[in-house]
């Protein structure tokens, strides 16, 4: 961490919260405070620089002209790139799962470049939209309990040879490729298609960035009853006949 404070960044939210990913920023910031820690969050706007100094950066979804615009900037800013260098988290949903990667389709029909800090290319699907509950197995290598989200995007996502599936869907598109992939990841740079928000319904993951950020293997256990019972919820109801 830095100077023994957690700092959060929350990447663009005038742009790319469209989905109530903002959620994810305050899941993060509740289990980190509920645990003692000392937490920064800082909220950048599109027009602001990002800050080179984040812990972990999270960035959400969007549509394709806020994409755009965001992809723009990030790369004008540079300083995702730079902090990622620095060893910061970034965990990324939709939108901002496909800026992270090689290049996506904008709402122009033409191929954007993306910051490249996961080996994915993007492109738009010719099929149904990709909407619905997703239930899946999180990479074993991870630790973690089964992924639940909600899906709702047109593209496809295509792995590179050095990201890692995050995960592998026993409901649900994930990454729209066929193979069962839901999202990817490369080193501490995280990405997948899943809403919810994603960290209300997995707390989980957002306990696993922050032991990255801290550098350490497990954490004060919390009160997880909420969560659970979220969770029970929607894996209950996804696996209802439809």
């Amino acid at each position: 961490m830095s100077d023994n404070q957690l700092r959060l960044v929350w990447i663009y939210p005038d742009l790319l919260s469209t989905y109530g990913d903002q959620g994810n920023a305050l899941v993060v910031e509740r289990r980190a405070r509920q645990r003692g820690l000392d937490v920064a969050r800082l909220d950048v706007r599109s027009d602001q620089p990002i800050p080179t100094s984040g812990d972990i950066y999270l960035i959400g979804g969007g549509e394709d002209r806020p994409q755009r615009l965001a992809a723009e900037r990030l790369r004008r800013d540079g300083h995702l790139q730079r902090a990622v260098e620095n060893g910061a988290i970034v965990f990324s949903v939709c939108a901002g799962y496909q800026i992270l990667g090689h290049e996506f389709i904008n709402d122009l029909g033409q191929r954007e470049p993306g910051l490249g800090l996961i080996d994915v290319v993007s492109v738009r699907g010719e099929g149904e939209r990709c909407v619905g509950d997703v239930l899946a197995d999180i990479d074993p290598q991870l630790g973690l309990p089964q992924l639940t989200g909600f899906e709702n995007h047109q593209g496809v996502t295509h792995l590179g040879p050095t990201a890692r599936p995050f995960a592998q869907v026993r409901l649900g598109r994930g990454n729209g490729t066929g193979d069962g992939t839901e999202g990817a990841y490369n080193g501490t740079v995280f990405g997948t298609y899943m809403h919810g928000p994603v960290l209300a319904r997995n707390p989980q993951i957002a306990d696993l960035l922050l032991k990255l950020a801290l550098d350490v293997n497990a954490l004060p256990a919390i009160d997880d009853r909420w969560y659970d019972a979220l969770r029970n919820e929607r894996i209950a109801a996804a696996q209802q006949p439809a």
